[in-house]
């Protein structure tokens, strides 16, 4: 069981060591978009889309990249894309799309001071381990791990703060939720 309190507790110190004013502003500008459409590569590409299903659920035009029914962006509406090593090639090309379509950027990353987080309108920086910096690393998570858990916990918290803001409750929200299961 020490695995799984180490775990937890690398995850916690990097959810708690977020700006909450960086949660905020991105609250913000989530809840003030028109449609959202949401990209990120691998395993924190999984928590993104657990993020955009939820902001589904909260009434938000939201849609994954790379999706069939994904809308265009325009002026008013946001890329929500993740990149925790900040230099991913897609990421920054999907970015140059979106800016050139007149949409905001929101770009989560743990690498803040890379090019593609200067292209970005707001970022919001998760200080955890990635695969940009593990090698000889010290946590008991591999490879970008503690940014994927601190990701989901973070989006969750998220999620309550959107909630409230909306004015949404889990009735409105479960009335969204597919019945296609």
């Amino acid at each position: 069981m020490s695995n799984f309190r180490d775990a937890l507790s690398e995850i916690g110190s990097v959810v708690d060591a977020i700006d909450p004013g960086e949660i905020d502003r991105a609250v913000d500008l989530i809840a003030s978009a028109g449609t959202i459409v949401s990209y990120g590569c691998g395993r924190e590409g999984l928590q993104v889309q657990g993020l955009t299903m939820r902001l589904f659920h909260l009434g938000l035009s939201a849609s994954m990249q790379g999706s069939m029914a994904t809308p265009p962006l325009g002026q008013g509406d946001l890329f929500l894309c993740s990149a925790g090593p900040g230099e991913l090639s897609t990421v920054t090309a999907l970015i140059g799309v979106a800016k050139g379509a007149g949409a905001k950027i929101l770009f989560l990353t743990a690498e803040p001071d890379c090019e593609t987080a200067r292209l970005a309108d707001q970022v919001l920086t998760i200080p955890a381990q990635t695969m940009a910096r593990d090698v000889g690393s010290t946590s008991i998570l591999p490879m970008g791990s503690v940014y994927e858990g601190a990701l989901f916990v973070l989006f969750e918290i998220m999620v309550l703060m959107l909630k409230e803001k909306l004015g949404e409750n889990t009735r409105s929200m479960r009335a969204r939720h597919t019945n296609m299961e």
